[in-house]
C-alpha cells in the first residue's frame, strides 16, 4: 500500500500518475482541505502538518509515502524521515534530477508556494548536481487559489494575467526549463506555457511518482495490491469529490471521508 498525502487536491496529480505507472497497487489519498494551503503557513506549522499527515498515514500499515506537496517536500524532509522508519519520498530530488537533465542552456526557473521558495530547495538540490546552473526563483502563492477556486479553463483571463506577471522574470532570465513546484501548477500548464512559449515544464508531481515507483523496485515492495484507492480529507468531502475529476480527469469512483487530522 502507497500513502500519498498533499495540503489539499493537487497531490492528485501525483496520484494520477502513480495509477499509470503503478495500476495495482493500492493507495491511500490524504488531502488536508481544512488547512489548505500550506504554502503561507510558517516552517514550525507545516513541519506539525506533516507530522499529522504522515501519523495518520501510518495507520494503513503504507510500503511508502509519498509527499506530494512542494511546501512539506521543500521544509519538512527532515523531520518526517528521522520520525518513521518506512520510505517517505519527497518531490524535490527528484523533480531536480530531471530540470538539470532537461535544460540546454543551463538556465532552469522555479516557481513554488512562498514558502517553497522561501526554503532554497530546489536552488540547493540543483547546485548539488551542476553548480554551474543558473536557476531563477519565484513565488506563485496565487496559483494554488486560482487552481482550488476552478480558474482553469483554457484562456481564463485571471489566470492568464497571473501568470504574465509572475513569469515575466523567468522569461526575462531565458530560462529554458521551468520546474512546476507545487503538485496543483500542471492544472494551469497551457496558460504557464502561452507565458514562456518554448520552455520546457517540469511536473513535480510526476517526478515524484516516478521516484517511488524506483524505490518499490529496488525494494523489491512493487506489485502487493489490488489497484484499490481510498481517499480521505479533513474538511469538505462534497466539495473534494466535486473538484477532483480536475485533477484526475476522471470521477474518483469511491466515498471520501472525513478524518479529524487534529487527533494525530
Amino acid at each position: 500500500m502507497i500513502g500519498i498525502f498533499d495540503s489539499g487536491l493537487g497531490g492528485l496529480t501525483a496520484l494520477k500518475e502513480l495509477k499509470e505507472i503503478l495500476p495495482g497497487e493500492d493507495m491511500v489519498y490524504f488531502g488536508d482541505t481544512g488547512r489548505v494551503p500550506y504554502g503561507t503557513k510558517s516552517r514550525e506549522t507545516i513541519v506539525r502538518y506533516a507530522l499529522q499527515d504522515v501519523r495518520f498515514l501510518r495507520g494503513f500499515s503504507p510500503e511508502a509515502i509519498l509527499v506530494a506537496c512542494g511546501t512539506v517536500s521543500s521544509g519538512a524532509m527532515k523531520e518526517l524521515r528521522e520520525s518513521f522508519d518506512f520510505p517517505i519520498i519527497g518531490v524535490v530530488e527528484a523533480t531536480a534530477r530531471s530540470a538539470a537533465n532537461v535544460t540546454k542552456n543551463g538556465k532552469i526557473g522555479v516557481i513554488g508556494t512562498s514558502a517553497t521558495i522561501r526554503s532554497g530547495s530546489y536552488t540547493t538540490q540543483l547546485k548539488k548536481i551542476n553548480p554551474d546552473l543558473e536557476i531563477t526563483e519565484k513565488a506563485c502563492p496565487l496559483f494554488v487559489s486560482l487552481v482550488e477556486s476552478g480558474f482553469i479553463t483554457d484562456g481564463d483571463e485571471v489566470t492568464r494575467l497571473t501568470c504574465e506577471r509572475y513569469l515575466a522574470p523567468i522569461r526575462e532570465a531565458g530560462c529554458d526549463t521551468l520546474i512546476l513546484g507545487c503538485t496543483h501548477y500542471p492544472i494551469i500548464a497551457h496558460e504557464i506555457s502561452k507565458a514562456l512559449p518554448g520552455v520546457t515544464l517540469i511536473s513535480s508531481g510526476k517526478e515524484g511518482a516516478l521516484m517511488l515507483r524506483e524505490i518499490l523496485e529496488k525494494n523489491e515492495l512493487k506489485g502487493r495490491g489490488n489497484g484499490k484507492i481510498n481517499y480521505y480529507v479533513s474538511d469538505d468531502p462534497e466539495g473534494f469529490s466535486q473538484n477532483a475529476h480536475i485533477f484526475l480527469g476522471d470521477n474518483i469512483g469511491g466515498d471520501v471521508k472525513v478524518v479529524d487530522i487534529e487527533k494525530y
